[in-house]
């Protein structure tokens, strides 16, 4: 009898991070997801991948002729990184993106883009095709509709791929609050991208304004 395979978690050193397509003209056409939230999940994504070291790729299409260059939200992030510009809406057929993959020596890919049906489905399936194991953060992805969106991450997981968040990304990385030489960098992305922030916030403002202790999470001694 086949054994199931179990999909183990993901640590920084096992691990690469592919983003595509975050494009003014991509952006436009999402309406599965509110594309501020979008944004914000990209952020985290990134912010994650850079606190921990994780390799990351960056890929636009058509960034001159038509697409517009990547937002400003992740390339400052990765100074001195020049997102690879393609011709094909598979991203694994471009022969620059492809050998970027492969230089990562990573074989658990997160990969994340617009749009899901296209510039992430289809470089997701070569991938799992060549033997690669395929992470989506569906909340960093959007589409042009609802069902597009839906169909496509339906279609990656019966490839394969396992979907995730990008909250969850960022705690698989981190895994234990008593790793103190990231705890601060996890916090700063959860107050900056993520409702936990604007809990703090009003949880002071209902306080009166009072300056409270910050609550922390259990840390070893």
């Amino acid at each position: 009898m086949e054994r199931t395979r179990i999909h183990g978690l993901l640590n920084p050193s096992d691990c690469a991070l592919a983003v595509i397509d975050y494009q003014p003209a991509m952006f436009s056409g999402v309406h599965s997801h509110d594309r501020t939230s979008i944004v914000q999940n990209i952020q985290i994504l990134c912010k994650a991948a850079r606190l921990f070291k994780v390799p990351t790729i960056l890929s636009t299409v058509a960034s001159e002729s038509f697409s517009g260059a990547m937002i400003s939200e992740i390339t400052d992030l990765f100074p001195g990184q020049t997102p690879i510009d393609r011709t094909s809406i598979n991203s694994w057929l471009d022969p620059h993106f492809k050998a970027a993959v492969k230089q990562t020596g990573r074989r658990k890919i997160v990969l994340t883009g617009l749009w899901t049906e296209a510039c992430v489905l289809f470089p997701a399936i070569d991938l799992l095709q060549a033997g690669y194991e395929v992470y989506v953060p569906t909340d960093a992805c959007g589409d042009i509709s609802v069902e597009a969106h839906d169909r496509a991450v339906q279609r990656l997981v019966q490839a394969g791929a396992v979907p995730v968040t990008s909250l969850q990304f960022l705690f698989e990385m981190q895994q234990d609050w008593a790793r103190s030489e990231t705890y601060n960098g996890v916090m700063d992305i959860l107050k900056a991208h993520s409702p936990y922030g604007i809990e703090v916030r009003f949880v002071k403002e209902f306080l009166g304004g009072h300056e409270e202790e910050e609550v922390t999470w259990h840390k070893a001694a």
